[in-house]
């Protein structure tokens, strides 16, 4: 196979990147400092749970609309640009947060944003590799995304300090990763020539995908009523380690630990995309719910030191790396080209409702129950989804005659 090496790394993967690499950095910055500045407003588990759980709700109906519109345009990238500017304006509008519901419609917003751009994104980064090497681009795409969320972190944590604590002059910064990113996804991408997907309906565009990937949405979808966001994972770290570190010293250790996260987020995600374009990405995808588990498991089990919160802080990374890295390759494998706008629009309705949920009931639980029940709740989900996953047995697409 003298052609076996395609061209995958071109322009525009490498403008994705960039454009995630940069968007991350921006509202990373933001997800590290939250738990700390809400606690500053006395608030609780609950409210965390909730702005997230909101934030992601409303992100997810973005998602299912924008790619079915959009799968209907020649050109999808000037929603893109769009979607990249509103996350970047949300983010930065923390700086005028005075009270917990400032922060939910700044983070809504930007997740309205975040909503319109994900599946036009993730369609225009399928159509400029091929399907020997989805698996790389993604993986290539999620490892950038997550350099970001390992610089935006750390841009916090020594910028917390120099600043003197300053949370509003720190949000304020984040409009400047924020608008690189929208200009590198105005400038760098070149979008792929398309014919625009006539559907008569949105049911219609729902039934043209396959009953392969519908049953993967099932798993997908299951895992994500457990799977809470993992800020909530700093605002453990915080809580458990204050009696014996104080609140400002938690607070700093807990960053150092988000930023470990997102080290093997960056890592596992390209490793991951290598191995789904050799191995069956279903299984590499069940494995990585599993991880989610297991880390559940950690959380109740082991008692809360550095040590074992750092542990739990390397596998949620690796978790988040693999889901995110097979999701999208598996679902570019199992559903024809021009079908990508749909089917990324309602993977990421399904991962939205699910964080949606999760979030809320995770917080809400650990609130009034404790720690063992929420992430009790979260375990026995993880492993159901990665049960269905597993038994997945897909095939391809084949390629579309009409």
């Amino acid at each position: 196979m003298s052609n076996a090496k395609p061209q995958w790394l071109n322009r525009t993967v490498l403008g994705i990147g960039l454009s995630s690499l940069f968007a991350d950095w921006s509202h990373e910055v933001a997800t590290a400092l939250l738990p700390a500045f809400l606690g500053t407003m006395g608030v609780s588990a609950a409210w965390l749970g909730t702005i997230e759980g909101v934030a992601d709700g409303l992100a997810s109906f973005t998602k299912m609309g924008s790619g079915y519109y959009t799968d209907k345009l020649q050109r999808r990238k000037p929603i893109a640009v769009l979607g990249y500017l509103i996350t970047a304006l949300g983010t930065a509008s923390f700086a005028f947060a005075t009270q917990a519901w400032h922060v939910l419609l700044g983070r809504s917003f930007a997740w309205f944003g975040r909503g319109v751009r994900s599946p036009v994104k993730k369609a225009i980064l399928a159509s400029a590799v091929t399907k020997e090497t989805y698996g790389r681009a993604f993986g290539l795409e999620r490892m950038m995304d997550t350099i970001g969320a390992i610089v935006g972190p750390a841009s916090a944590f020594f910028l917390f300090g120099a600043l003197h604590h300053n949370y509003s002059t720190l949000f304020a910064l984040t409009i400047i990763p924020g608008l690189i990113a929208t200009a590198i996804i105005a400038f760098m991408v070149k979008e792929k020539e398309r014919l625009p997907v006539k559907y008569r309906s949105f049911r219609e565009g729902l039934r043209a995908l396959p009953k392969t990937f519908r049953r993967m949405l099932a798993g997908v979808g299951l895992f994500g009523f457990g799977a809470f966001a993992h800020s909530m994972l700093i605002l453990l770290a915080t809580q458990e380690l204050s009696p014996s570190l104080g609140t400002a010293g938690a607070a700093s250790v807990a960053i150092g630990l988000y930023i470990l996260h997102n080290v093997f987020y960056a890592s596992f995600a390209l490793i991951g995309g290598i191995l789904a374009d050799r191995m069956p990405k279903h299984v590499l995808l069940a494995v990585g719910y599993s991880l989610a588990a297991t880390m559940c498991v950690l959380i109740i089990l082991l008692p809360p030191t550095v040590l074992t919160l750092a542990l739990v802080f390397i596998l949620g990374g690796t978790n988040v790396a693999l889901e995110e890295t097979l999701e999208g390759s598996l679902s570019a494998e199992l559903v024809s080209e021009e079908h990508h706008g749909i089917a990324y629009g309602t993977l990421d309705t399904v991962n939205g409702i699910g964080d949606f949920a999760s979030s809320i009931v995770v917080g809400a639980l650990w609130s009034a129950f404790g720690v063992g029940i929420a992430f009790s709740y979260s375990a026995v989900l993880s492993i159901a989804g990665a049960v269905l996953i597993l038994f997945l047995r897909p095939s391809p697409h084949r390629p579309s005659r009409a």
